[in-house]
């Protein structure tokens, strides 16, 4: 289950179906990516052909990502069977 968010529009979107805070295109893709994340016990569950999931390194260890559209990534940790601290990242 996502316990926590870091980003405000993720929550948002989740909470009341407010789409006015993602900046990303494929927000359909968003949602499907959120509700697996929501129902995965581990981070290996989200380690699915086309989400390019890997674990994140350096500073952010401990925290992994999936690819969503061009440079956008959904980034997360795990504490137990949840995802917390879920962030929606322009990473380039």
């Amino acid at each position: 289950m996502i316990r926590s968010f870091r980003s405000k529009g993720l929550r948002r979107f989740t909470e009341q179906a407010d789409r006015s805070k993602l900046n990303v295109q494929n927000v359909a893709r968003v949602e499907r990516i959120l509700v697996r994340l929501n129902s995965a016990k581990n981070p290996q569950e989200m380690n699915i052909t086309g989400l390019q999931f890997h674990p994140l390194k350096g500073s952010e260890q401990g925290r992994y990502s999936v690819w969503v559209t061009g440079n956008w990534r959904i980034t997360f940790g795990w504490d137990g069977e949840d995802a917390i601290d879920v962030d929606l990242e322009d990473y380039h």
